[in-house]
């Protein structure tokens, strides 16, 4: 990726570690603030506006959103979040991911959600989402389940999407070469 020591490199599709169901974390402390610093750098430098462990080899319960409303950054660190409450009005948007680059497909999800999760500090929080905020934090918890957005589209939308994916990356490795 780049020579800066705080980014790390994010896993592509077909990773199988895409793919597993993280472990909780069970201590907040300073490894835990210092791989979430990592990760924000990373995201940033991508960029994005969220990224799950699991997506740069951490197979932890740990996320980092930041939508940068205004152009102002506003980073979350969610350590072992769920979803507590979720609406039943849907809503659909336009969803992207770090871990499929360059790819993008309309994805239905709740409308609002309710996450419980821990700060760094352990303690006990709660965060309430609709429209960006709503889907960014179901699409990485999701990730923390070895759920990807594609699951959420039809076979036939999700193999094309994986079959241009694999192309591109094919592309791109050979001009490394």
């Amino acid at each position: 990726m780049s020579a800066d020591p705080a980014l790390m490199p994010i896993l592509y599709v077909p990773d199988p570690r895409l793919r597993a169901k993280a472990k909780p974390v069970t201590a907040a402390g300073s490894e835990i603030a210092a791989l979430s610093e990592r990760m924000l750098a990373t995201m940033y430098k991508a960029p994005g506006i969220g990224l799950a462990a699991p997506q740069v080899g951490e197979m932890l319960r740990l996320v980092v959103i930041d939508l940068h409303e205004n152009d102002i950054r506003a980073p979350m660190v969610l350590v072992n979040p769920t979803i507590v409450a979720a609406s039943q009005d849907l809503a659909t948007r336009e969803e992207g991911c770090l871990s499929l680059p360059n790819q993008f497909a309309e994805v239905t999800r709740p409308a609002r959600v309710k996450v419980a999760y821990q700060d760094l500090t352990g303690a006990k929080k709660e965060v309430e989402g609709e429209g960006l905020l709503a889907a960014c934090l179901q699409h990485e918890i999701d990730h923390l389940d070895g759920v990807l957005f594609v699951d959420h589209i039809s076979a036939l939308k999700r193999n094309m999407l994986l079959r241009k994916l694999a192309k591109e990356l094919k592309a791109k490795a050979a001009e490394k070469e």
